[in-house]
């Protein structure tokens, strides 16, 4: 008797929104030479416990989870993706603030900055 395993295709742990994918896209289109791509994680910092941190990233790590978008690729930590599921990313720009913003459904509480998240 032959066993078959069937490999079904999983969803992303973040969904991006167009504007945080073009947002990677002008990013990487100003990259440092070497860049393959953007690194979201989830550092310990701040009143509630975790931060999230956009860097650029140079190399694949072995349990990152990756995301391919028109414009480049979004790599989550694979320490941060536990946390992550579930959320989306996007980019929010207003006439006195610019960042990515997170709609996470794993976040408990954050503090009242809105730096850091707890889980």
């Amino acid at each position: 008797m032959t066993v078959e395993t069937k490999v079904r295709a999983r969803p992303a742990a973040v969904i991006l929104m167009p504007s945080a994918q073009q947002r990677i896209a002008d990013l990487m289109a100003q990259a440092p030479e070497g860049a393959i791509g953007v690194k979201l994680s989830t550092p310990k910092r701040g009143c509630s416990g975790l931060a999230y941190s956009v860097d650029y990233v140079r190399e694949e790590a072995r349990f990152d989870e990756k995301i391919e978008t028109p414009g480049g690729v979004l790599y989550i930590d694979g320490a941060s993706v536990l946390y992550l599921i579930g959320s989306t990313m996007d980019w929010v720009e207003d006439d006195f603030t610019a960042g990515f913003v997170f709609n996470n459904p794993n976040a408990k509480g954050s503090c009242g900055c809105g730096e850091s998240f707890t889980v």
